[in-house]
């Protein structure tokens, strides 16, 4: 009698998409590293090639702790020119590579991060591969003074869009960059492109969590039958 091994948790999806994506760094090369639950699989199992590369720029305060805790030597962006990779997570990611990120709080540094990368690896589980992006409460950092004329922009682009400060014990959420997130629920994100231009010229706005201009160029994706590579 033969039994089928248990479906793999998200958990030890993530810990799989982490390992896979040690193939995409560089020896020799700073790896540029993002934020969140998966991210943090990627920091554990870096580690153990920590001594091919010279060391991370890392996306946000949580993730820099992670590196320097595990004795992977943590650069200012700006102290590097360009990075070969950026590895990090998504909330949501499309078939083209357009992504939704932020449900971290750490979008806007990931995105400068991301820009100095030639290539961005989105490592994440399948539940995140979504046919348009919206379903997912989309991240906007603002400058706390423009919130609530931001939020009434979104809620004019129809019914049911909604847009709401995030709270964290009873206070809205403050940023590594000192700022706060908006969550804006009830888009569908037809033109990623198009949506991230027109949403980064509202005054206020430093960040919206369309990462279309710097997309995924390959997506290492945790599913039933073990890591699935997709390439855009």
């Amino acid at each position: 009698m033969t039994t089928s091994a248990a479906p793999l948790s998200q958990d030890e999806l993530k810990t799989l998409v982490g390992q896979a994506a040690l193939q995409y760094v560089v020896a020799g090369e700073i790896v540029g590293v993002g934020t969140g639950s998966t991210v943090n699989k990627f920091i554990d199992a870096l580690a153990t090639i920590k001594d091919q590369i010279p060391g991370a720029v890392s996306s946000s305060v949580a993730s820099t702790e992670r590196l320097k805790a595990l004795g992977i030597k943590v650069f200012d962006a700006n102290e590097v020119q360009r990075l070969a990779v950026y590895i990090d997570g998504a909330d949501e990611i499309d078939g083209q590579g357009y992504m939704v990120k932020g449900g971290g709080a750490a979008l806007t540094r990931e995105k400068i991060v991301a820009a100095l990368a030639d290539r961005f690896v989105c490592i994440a589980d399948e539940s995140k591969l979504v046919d348009a992006l919206g379903n997912f409460p989309l991240p906007v950092e603002v400058i706390p003074m423009a919130a609530g004329q931001i939020a009434r922009r979104f809620e004019a682009m129809g019914a049911g869009v909604t847009a709401q400060i995030r709270m964290k014990d009873g206070a809205p959420l403050v940023t590594d960059n000192g700022q706060h997130i908006l969550d804006v629920r009830g888009l569908k994100i037809a033109e990623p492109l198009a949506f991230e231009s027109q949403v980064n010229q509202w005054p206020g706005v430093v960040t919206v969590g369309v990462f279309a201009h710097q997309k995924a160029a390959v997506c290492l994706l945790g599913t039933a039958t073990g890591v699935k590579t997709l390439t855009y």
